[in-house]
């Protein structure tokens, strides 16, 4: 149960991860931008960590669940007036 506390705050930071990602490496594809965050949510979570506690039975599955959240992130702020301050695009 403490992995999921975890993983509900650590997701609450992917905007700013995913903003912050955006301001390094703007004009860098997208797939690369995204295996940028992607990275950096799962070291901050320790995703490495709970997969060898047996907190993550399927790492792949997780690893999924996690992009399709940074996808909608990305979604989300791109749909904004947030987007047209400079932004992720």
């Amino acid at each position: 149960m403490i992995f999921l506390a975890s993983l509900l705050q650590g997701i609450s930071f992917i905007p700013s991860i995913v903003h912050g990602v955006e301001g390094l490496m703007g004009n860098k594809a997208g797939t690369g931008k995204k295996q940028a965050v992607l990275a950096f949510v799962s070291a901050a979570l320790g995703v490495d960590g709970a997969v060898e506690n047996k907190q993550i039975v399927d790492s792949d599955k997780f690893n999924a669940g996690l992009s399709k959240v940074i996808d909608g992130v990305v979604d989300c702020m791109n749909a904004s007036v947030w987007a047209k301050t400079g932004g992720a695009q």
